[in-house]
């Protein structure tokens, strides 16, 4: 599906297909919106090349998965990122990969899914920041998806607070699987970040470039990406410290546990040993063995016995192994 929004240069705005195309470049001082919304790639090509943008960048728009990137182009900027299809809870995304190509008063978004900032823009403010400049509605589009993120790093954040409170009574196994698990998504949201992050300071410096694109009048849109880009990036890494501390901090009681027990065994094994020794000297089938014949010789070995039992537990406490 192509839907577009036309901008002309009198303030009124036109949504409708991509015959709008054809009266922009009859007049192409007014701005255009066109959304690829799960289009057919080959007429989504075509389409692209006949409006100036690069077989690469369009080949990189139309894999499957790419890493987020920006490249700057003669007549655009082509900005390639991970939006959000579905956001769902305890950090599980279904992520979608949007591409935009920005020019001066065009901006294309592709996207083989329904994008939720796509179209929230699309329906309720997407005119009045195609009014301003297409930079800056590529950049809400990001912005919102930022937005997305972060409510639900925030929802996180109380689930996790909940877990360290049961931490500290007690954990299990059944939570260190969970922690684990919380930790594998960070990590892959802090790829994604990173590669955001990337962008973000690559807008920047597009932006001290002084492009027609994007110059210094777009500066605060920019760095307020940014920031909202470094804070997820924050957030994200503050998280996955605080479930791998978690995670440490089980494996060291339960060693520690370990230990004391391995402990308490080897005191048990080191008493037991001279026991076990004077007992199977004198359960030897000799016939002659001197201390058998000794008169209440049985009471002499176990009196022996229990004093050597007795004193080894007074050394181990002396040591506190016990």
């Amino acid at each position: 599906m192509i839907r577009c929004m036309l901008l002309k240069s009198d303030k009124s705005c036109a949504y409708g297909d991509e015959s709008l195309i054809e009266i922009w470049k009859q007049n192409p001082s007014d701005s255009l919106w066109i959304d690829f919304d799960s289009h057919d790639q080959t007429e989504e090509r075509a389409l692209l090349k006949k409006l100036g943008c690069h077989s690469l960048a369009i080949s990189d728009a139309q894999r499957d998965r790419h890493p987020p990137k920006i490249e700057l182009f003669d007549d655009y900027i082509f900005m390639l990122y991970r939006g959000i299809y579905h956001p769902g809870d305890d950090l599980v995304f279904e992520h979608l990969q949007i591409a935009m190509f920005v020019g001066t008063n065009i901006v294309i978004t592709s996207h083989a899914k329904k994008s939720i900032s796509i179209d929230k823009l699309f329906a309720d403010e997407g005119e009045k920041y195609l009014a301003k400049s297409p930079i800056t509605l590529a950049l809400r589009v990001f912005h919102y998806s930022c937005g997305i993120y972060l409510q639900k790093l925030f929802e996180f954040e109380e689930k996790l607070e909940s877990i360290e409170d049961q931490f500290q009574m007690g954990g299990d196994d059944k939570m260190m699987q969970e922690i684990t698990l919380y930790r594998s998504r960070l990590t892959k949201l802090k790829r994604t970040f990173n590669y955001h992050s990337n962008i973000g300071s690559e807008l920047k410096i597009l932006v001290t470039d002084e492009t027609p694109i994007i110059n210094q009048a777009d500066l605060h849109t920019v760095t307020d990406v940014h920031e909202r880009i470094e804070r997820l990036l924050s957030l994200s890494q503050m998280h996955y410290d605080i479930c791998s501390d978690l995670v440490n901090g089980y494996l060291s009681v339960a060693s520690h546990q370990l230990n004391a027990t391995m402990r308490v065994l080897t005191v048990i094994t080191a008493i037991f040993i001279p026991l076990g020794f004077l007992a199977g000297l004198y359960g030897m089938n000799f016939e002659y063995i001197p201390e058998l014949k000794v008169a209440n010789g049985y009471y002499y070995l176990l009196s022996f016995m229990g004093f050597i039992s007795i004193s080894l537990v007074m050394l181990f406490k002396k040591k506190r192994w016990l």
